[in-house]
């Protein structure tokens, strides 16, 4: 028993390590995912997709990038208890009551982590991966067979001496041998990452002119550095990262605003296909709250999977679980001045160059790049913001940038200034993401349209727009005359 437990758990340890570690090459992969070892590939918002993208499935996160996974070290525990049971079976020590009684010990060490896993699991990540659950079984099955082992020693009364601290000694330096080679080999054959901070699309400017930015923390007065999300709230992705962001510590760090970006054709002109049904009713919300956004956004994320559910079956579904829920709201959702301020809040991100992605996380206007945003989380937001404190620029030095085009295209109005390569297009599009990333949450197909540079934002546009969506309702390029852009409230006065 303590055999075949060992042995399933170098397989299914070793699976999930794999899983792993394919993802540092910084694309996003599908995993195994099934009690048969190698079926089950697959991708999405699996329990062991969860499990791995969670803070729990890695420990040094800060230091490594993505951490060094658990499964790693559960490998070579088993793998040593597999060498000790066969020491055992070979030197005919299965009477020794020390020596069985050490491999109980060996044996406890994957069993209690297990038991801590499996409660992690259920009472923070609500879900439980394939992967995981045999690896408990194995730790049960090792830790039953070798106490079983140990009363038959007690009970056998053998006269072969007893094994002598001398040889316990050695095992228990062969087991941590065990365990540390891996982990600095890991560590030592990590690649390294810190190349890409601030490389990716930074802002120009992240100034709030018709006041759509909404607060993300509940108690930013004392944080630091500023930071501007890209959000939809009933987008499970920017859940997952509101999440990973809350474990990791480092939302202490930041006084976080939000521009939302909501993945709904009943609002968003940029997309033509509804991802996130309802997202523009909550976003409405949200921007309703004022002072109390922090906790209508909360709300969002605990009920979005109901939300969306009902939405899909009936468009009216959000309105009635909003309105049921924040009933001093029911005025302001759904009005003409609500949706004016969701439409400049996706005009906002038009005029900034900012993809049809979420969620995006922009620190003092440098962006935290996407493939960042999951297993990289720790290791990349951490030297970020100790770059800011020490007030290192991130992103390439000025001498680097590219010098200015005298025929940049209509719309792009210098923005390609601040990129890090020449060659890089002020939109990002979608073909630079890894063929399998999964669209469910980020649908990053498209880019955003930015419209004439200091032009109301309820006039039309001037100038062609780049890459319009299929049933977009942005101008078509010339030389026919541009269509009027979708209609919103006249700007503030004084403000272009």
């Amino acid at each position: 028993m303590v055999l075949l437990g060992a042995l399933v758990g170098i397989v299914f340890a070793g699976v999930s390590t794999y899983d792993f570690v394919q993802h540092l090459d910084r694309q996003v992969h599908s995993l195994h995912c099934s009690f048969i070892p190698g079926m089950g590939h697959g991708a999405g918002e699996s329990g062991c997709q969860v499990a791995m993208m969670s803070p729990y499935s890695s420990v040094l996160r800060a230091r490594v990038w993505g951490g060094i996974p658990i499964a790693l070290p559960a490998m070579a525990v088993f793998a040593f208890i597999a060498f000790y049971g066969l020491d055992l079976l070979l030197t005919r020590k299965l009477q020794d009551r020390r020596a069985t009684a050490f491999l109980a010990l060996a044996a406890g060490l994957p069993a209690l982590t297990s038991l801590v896993m499996l409660t992690i699991s259920l009472a923070k990540l609500g879900t439980t991966c394939k992967l995981c659950v045999c690896i408990y079984i194995a730790s049960a099955m090792c830790l039953t067979g070798s106490i079983v082992l140990w009363r038959r020693a007690m009970k056998a009364q053998s006269a072969e001496p007893a094994a002598t601290n001398r040889f316990l000694g050695v095992m228990f330096s062969v087991g941590v041998a065990f365990v540390l080679i891996p982990l600095l080999m890991y560590i030592t054959m990590a690649p390294d990452h810190s190349k890409f901070l601030g490389t990716c699309e930074n802002l120009t400017k992240s100034d709030d002119p018709y006041g759509v930015m909404v607060r993300v923390d509940r108690n930013a007065a004392t944080k630091a550095v500023p930071a501007l999300e890209i959000l939809d709230p009933l987008c499970p992705a920017c859940r997952a990262f509101e999440q990973r962001l809350e474990g990791s510590g480092l939302a202490e760090r930041l006084d976080r605003k939000a521009i939302l970006f909501p993945l709904d054709t009943a609002c968003n002109w940029m997309i033509s296909e509804t991802t996130h049904p309802g997202a523009c009713t909550v976003s409405e919300a949200v921007l309703c709250a004022g002072d109390r956004a922090p906790e209508v956004l909360a709300w969002a994320f605990e009920v979005q999977d109901q939300v969306r559910a009902e939405a899909k079956a009936d468009p009216a579904a959000a309105a009635r679980i909003v309105k049921q829920r924040f009933p001093e709201l029911a005025s302001c959702v759904g009005s003409a001045e609500a949706r004016s301020r969701l439409n400049k809040s996706m005009r906002w991100a038009v005029s900034h160059n900012i993809r049809v992605l979420t969620p995006q996380l922009y620190v003092d206007n440098v962006k935290l790049c996407d493939e960042d945003v999951d297993l990289g989380l720790e290791y990349a937001l951490t030297r970020m913001l100790d770059a800011h404190d020490r007030g290192v620029r991130l992103g390439p030095p000025p001498a680097e940038l590219p010098p200015p085009s005298t025929d940049m295209p209509a719309g792009h109005h210098g923005a390609a200034d601040h990129k890090p390569a020449a060659d890089k297009p002020v939109t990002k599009p979608a073909a630079d993401k890894p063929v399998d990333k999964p669209v469910t949450d980020k649908p990053a197909d498209k880019p955003a349209d930015p419209p004439a540079a200091d032009k109301p934002a309820d006039k039309p546009a001037d100038k062609p727009v780049t890459s319009p969506s299929a049933g977009s309702d942005l101008p078509p390029p010339p030389p026919k005359p541009a269509d009027p852009l979708p209609p919103e409230a006249p700007a503030p006065g004084g403000t272009p």
